[in-house]
């Protein structure tokens, strides 16, 4: 196998579970070779080269389009590249499915969080803009640029943006020019409608002291109208669409380092992660005591990159370092110190910059590193 998976601990309940998936799988391949039936095989790690360094990365959650990933190059100068590439489950190779245009190198790349496939199959990017685009084969179509600068054809660049699963009609994006946006997108979403997706600034506020780095939205209060940030001023902030007139500082780096990234627990609007820059550590908030992290989780050698939440399981996150390594953790002994990851994927082949936990895909992780894209069953 190309990787090596280690579990670190609970080694008797993962043996005992692992043998009874040996007599479950032995039973099942016994009948299916009484019925002249090949199993297929069954791999825990596909990969996937590109034709330029990458970057930005998405998984699909359409349930039509399993093992799909949106990837965007890293090429310094104004000529890159979104490719969809798809995983052909029958003979285990990913195919490029559509290749765009894209001036800047992407920031963010986010499906649309339509899990049931009642909206167009969108895709947005963010760099010097943020675009919105409707995913076709062989070739996929720019429905749309926003520009959140009322006073000029130009605006500050994008570093992220968050696309709201409770309302796929709103977007939030973060910037260097201190603000965050909140767009209102018309999709279309009548079936049997091909109108362009347009959209609107619904708000634009000043969320920081500098430049801002990402923002998510939060499950909490029905999930459509909380969303909090970082950036280079160190602190994670809070606010509620409803209310803002007011923000929330919810934890100040001591030494007010740039906070890069932030990601919400999927099941536990309560718990939020960030990373600062260049730090080998994630650090794990409660929103209900501010201020004070609850956990750290430092094996990282070298600079955490990328941290994302498992989608079904409110104690485990997985983070992705300069140090060749993605981590998983379970968390659950909080307050207590997590000192060690659960399983560890230690052979990339460089720097992971991004990692992604299947929303609808619960099993398997996806990272990048080089011009690579690989995806991990965990």
């Amino acid at each position: 196998m190309i990787g090596r998976i280690y579990v670190r601990e609970r080694i008797l309940s993962k043996l005992l579970s692992i043998g009874l998936e040996i007599c479950n799988h032995i039973g099942r391949i016994s009948i299916m070779a009484m019925h002249g039936v090949v199993p297929p095989k069954r791999k825990e790690i596909y990969k996937y080269e590109a034709p330029w360094p990458l970057y930005s990365m998405n998984w699909s959650v359409r349930p039509d389009k399993r093992f799909r990933l949106a990837l965007g190059s890293f090429v310094e100068e104004y000529n890159n590249k979104v490719q969809i590439v798809s995983l052909d489950e029958e003979t285990s190779e990913f195919s490029a499915k559509s290749t765009f245009d894209h001036p800047y190198p992407t920031t963010k790349i986010m499906w649309i969080p339509d899990s049931k496939g009642l909206f167009p199959d969108l895709l947005a990017t963010s760099g010097d803009y943020l675009r919105v685009w409707r995913a076709a084969e062989p070739e996929t179509r720019l429905e749309c640029v926003l520009n959140n600068n009322k006073n000029s054809d130009f605006c500050a660049p994008l570093t992220s943006f968050d696309w709201n699963e409770v309302d796929p009609n709103l977007i939030g994006t973060s910037s260097i020019d201190t603000t965050c946006t909140i767009w209102g997108l018309e999709t279309g979403q009548v079936l049997g409608r091909v109108n362009m997706v347009t959209g609107h600034v619904k708000t634009q506020l000043i969320a920081h002291d500098k430049e801002v780095y990402d923002i998510a939205f939060s499950r909490a209060g029905g999930g459509r109208d909380m969303f909090a940030s970082v950036g280079a001023d160190g602190s994670v902030r809070m606010f509620d669409l409803r209310h803002l007139e007011h923000s929330t500082i919810i934890y100040e780096d001591p030494q007010h380092t740039p906070l890069l990234r932030l990601a919400w627990n999927k099941q536990d609007p309560n718990y939020l992660a960030t990373v600062a820059m260049d730090a080998c550590e994630v650090i794990i908030l409660d929103v209900r005591v501010p201020c004070t992290p609850v956990a750290r989780l430092n094996n990282h050698r070298a600079s955490v990159n990328g941290i994302a939440w498992a989608p079904h399981s409110s104690c485990h996150i997985c983070t992705a370092g300069d140090d060749h390594q993605a981590l998983i953790w379970d968390i659950q002994q909080m307050p207590r110190a997590i000192e060690d990851p659960i399983l560890a994927y230690t052979a990339a082949e460089g720097e992971v910059n991004q990692i992604q936990w299947g929303a609808t895909q619960p099993d398997w992780i996806a990272i990048c590193y080089n011009k690579a894209a690989e995806i991990l069953r965990v």
